[in-house]
């Protein structure tokens, strides 16, 4: 009979999360010879190899993958053995890590925790900003829970759930010759320059969609953030498709002009995503049902 611990799990898991043996020991406070000895027992009784060092980190085998949501589930259902033993099962703590992409981490963001943060304050919430793609290959590689995207996400292992409606606008600097067009038609466009943001992400997509209703233009500028881009637009450097709620601002301080743009199809979806097999545990279950209530 396998001899496998709570403990060993809890390091193993730790280790995937951090990257190194020493951040691990100092998450679980314990010294990093103990986590060391019970990576060593915990892939001698499952005889594989867990981890693949390299340059001074540990990075999941293709076994350790698969272990991976295996540990957290056993993990996580022990956590909530012990809230419920101890009468208190609404009562949540532990760590939570979600990835939001560059609109929803940099604007929305009171949005996407608020509700969660209000309901379950003993919750650490460890935020990453990053863009579509990149939160993707988090789930998957499960250095994160939960993401929150702009883009559209289509895989087998990932499972797309609908939070709210959302839109880009096409802004340029009050100056620019568009703003100044009034009756604003497509053959407008021709030999526009815009500004877009970099590959992978959900912006740059939709941007080059738009682009491709429209007379051709030229890119003249690739930036990976939503800030860079504004004060490029502000610049007079060319036009970009934007966030609505990332240009409020500056179009009230007269800094950005928004375009009329009826003849582009500019709204999207919000989404979360979730790992299809990694356990829904009553944290991620929690941060779920805040959402949607909020959009309720």
């Amino acid at each position: 009979m396998l001899g496998i611990s709570v403990k060993q799990l809890e390091v193993f898991v730790a280790i995937a999360s951090t990257g190194t043996v020493r951040a691990a020991a100092e998450r679980l406070f314990v010294t990093q010879p103990a986590v060391s000895m019970a990576l060593a027992e915990l892939e001698r009784q499952l005889q594989v190899q867990l981890f693949d060092r390299e340059r001074g980190r540990l990075h999941l085998s293709p076994r350790g993958k698969e272990v991976l949501p295996m540990a957290q589930e056993v993990i996580e259902r022990i956590q909530e053995i012990q809230r419920q033993a101890g009468g208190e099962p609404l009562t949540l703590t532990g760590e939570l890590r979600v990835g939001a992409s560059n609109t929803v981490g940099n604007y929305l963001v009171g949005d996407l925790l608020g509700p969660f943060v209000s309901r379950h304050p003993l919750v650490s919430l460890q935020v990453s900003v990053e863009n579509t793609r990149d939160i993707a290959t988090g789930l998957l590689e499960h250095r994160i829970d939960v993401g929150c995207v702009e883009g559209p996400i289509n895989h087998p292992q990932l499972e797309v759930l609908e939070w709210r409606d959302d839109k880009l606008v096409v802004c340029a600097a009050p100056a620019h010759p568009l703003a100044r067009q009034s009756g604003l038609k497509a053959r407008h466009f021709k030999d526009a320059r815009w500004i877009l943001r970099e590959q992978g992400s959900a912006m740059r997509t939709q941007a080059e969609q738009a682009m491709d209703s429209l007379p051709s233009g030229k890119i003249v500028l690739e930036l990976g953030q939503v800030e860079a881009i504004k004060q490029a637009v502000i610049a007079g450097l060319g036009i970009a498709c934007l966030p609505h709620a990332a240009v409020l601002d500056s179009v009230a301080a007269g800094r950005l002009a928004v375009l009329d743009t009826p003849f582009l199809n500019l709204h999207r979806r919000l989404s979360l995503i979730l790992h299809k097999s990694r356990y829904r545990g009553a944290l991620i279950d929690a941060f779920v049902q805040s959402l949607s209530a909020a959009a309720g």
